[in-house]
């Protein structure tokens, strides 16, 4: 039997399917770059996926920094790279390490670092993944 003529054709998505265009975790998939907001009072920050003790978020910055004196101390590793915009991190020990597109670091636990700066002129978009200890 022939689908009447105004239904859509079988191979379209669902009409309440998520879209491409939004960050989806609903169904297992999403796109970093998609559903970017304007200017923001705080970095967003969404959890992308989580198992086994790891998590891996989308952090979306519009300009922030960690706030003066401020380190992360965090008693995990974490692994971070830039999608797009740029960053710069302050590593204790280190000095500043300047990030961008496709730049990516591993944190050591108990590394001591901050933000200290994310572009004004474009969303900074992180993918970072919070690893448990071996």
């Amino acid at each position: 039997m022939a689908p009447p003529p105004d239904a859509p054709p079988p191979d379209a998505p669902s009409p309440d399917a998520p879209s491409r265009d939004a960050p989806s975790r609903a169904d297992g998939q999403g796109n970093l770059l998609a559903a970017l907001p304007g200017a923001l009072d705080a970095e967003r920050i969404e959890v992308l996926a989580q198992r086994g003790g790891a998590r891996v978020e989308r952090i979306v910055s519009t300009g922030q920094s960690s706030p003066d004196g401020f380190w992360y101390d965090q008693d995990h590793d974490e692994w971070v790279t830039v999608v797009s915009g740029a960053a710069v991190l302050e590593i204790e020990g280190e000095g500043a390490v300047e990030l961008g597109p496709g730049d990516w670091r591993m944190l050591p636990a108990r590394q001591r670092h901050r933000v200290a700066a994310t572009s004004l002129e474009e969303p900074t978009v992180w993918l970072a993944m919070h690893l448990p200890r071996a």
